[in-house]
């Protein structure tokens, strides 16, 4: 475990494959005559329930890497987030944090799940913040990997896109050369040396989905909830007080150049009983450049904790304890 306040800086090891990786499962279920797709592993591990969410632009294929590694241990549930990846993409959708937590909700009533440790990267990591505020009966723990949400301060780039005009230049330059969308963002974020070398493939690859017309629309509307030109327009920190009886991981990259890895620090100070782990050499997707590393310290996490059991009497206890809410 980290010390309090001094970031725990870990080495990656390699990824190995074997028989100790479990089969993943892609699923489909429809909610409100809306098609969601989901990665599903481990349902026969007898162990507790995971539920993995994906930053914003991208899907259920960010936690590829981990999910063999964890499937033999836990049960997981990656869903691709409405508008994004195989999940329906209505161009009247609700792009809301509290809309998104809802349809998580939903999504583990119609599969049975009845409380689930939520995982949260970037944008995921402020939704899990607002599934948490929503539904603390269904939350176990959660884990914030590189997540949005935690302080003001996002590189320009994820600015820049949350300006007016933004949903027209993308629909004219992934008509003018959808194929060359995801290799043309590739080679302008090698250029930039501020991005690990890791990172730049993921981002190419989300940005190349911006190719679909109705992921481009969903993008631009979620993007319009929670950024503009100023930073991030939602503070989770003023309610992570109400985390106190929660068991909380948070993770972030070394080298992370899209949201500062202080804003993750800041969270694990404000949060007593937190833990912190910082992946020395990873970016903003700690997941995907040092996946058994996370995948170790995440179950590590669910072994070495208890779950919350949330009731009205300890919410109560906690809306009345602003000692807990740490500085500011």
């Amino acid at each position: 475990m980290a010390t309090r306040g001094v970031p725990r800086l870990r080495m990656a090891t390699a990824v190995g494959s074997g028989p100790e990786e479990a089969t993943v499962t892609r699923r489909v279920v429809l909610l409100h005559g809306q098609r969601i797709s989901f990665l599903e592993t481990g349902e026969s591990s007898g162990g507790p329930v995971l539920l993995l969410l994906h930053g914003m632009v991208a899907s259920s294929q960010t936690w590829r890497s981990v999910l063999p590694l964890l499937g033999r241990h836990v049960h997981v549930i990656a869903p691709d987030l409405l508008g994004h990846g195989e999940s329906a993409k209505p161009r009247t959708g609700d792009y809301s944090l509290g809309a998104y937590a809802c349809g998580l909700r939903d999504l583990l009533l119609e599969l049975d799940l009845k409380q689930v440790s939520v995982v949260g990267h970037s944008f995921g990591g402020g939704l899990g913040m607002q599934f948490a505020y929503q539904f603390p009966e269904l939350t176990e723990r959660l884990v914030l990997a590189s997540s949005g949400g935690l302080g003001t301060e996002v590189s320009i780039a994820l600015r820049a896109a949350s300006l007016p005009g933004t949903a027209l230049i993308l629909r004219m330059l992934t008509a003018l050369a959808p194929s060359w969308a995801g290799r043309l963002a590739g080679r302008a974020l090698r250029a930039a040396p501020v991005v690990p070398g890791l990172d730049v493939d993921v981002l190419a690859h989300s940005l190349a989905a911006l190719s679909d017309p109705g992921a481009a629309a969903a993008f631009v509307q979620t993007i319009r909830g929670v950024l503009d030109w100023s930073g991030q327009r939602l503070d989770g920190t003023n309610r992570l007080y109400l985390l106190a009886d929660v068991p909380v991981l948070l993770v972030g990259g070394s080298d992370d150049s899209y949201i500062p890895t202080r804003h993750t620090v800041d969270a694990h100070l404000a949060l007593p009983g937190s833990r912190l782990e910082v992946f020395e050499g990873a970016g903003h997707f700690p997941h995907t450049s040092h996946p058994r590393l996370f995948a170790d310290t995440l179950l590590d996490f669910m072994a070495t904790t208890r779950p919350a059991r949330a009731d009205r009497v300890s919410l109560r206890r906690q809306l009345r304890t602003p000692e807990l809410r740490g500085p500011g």
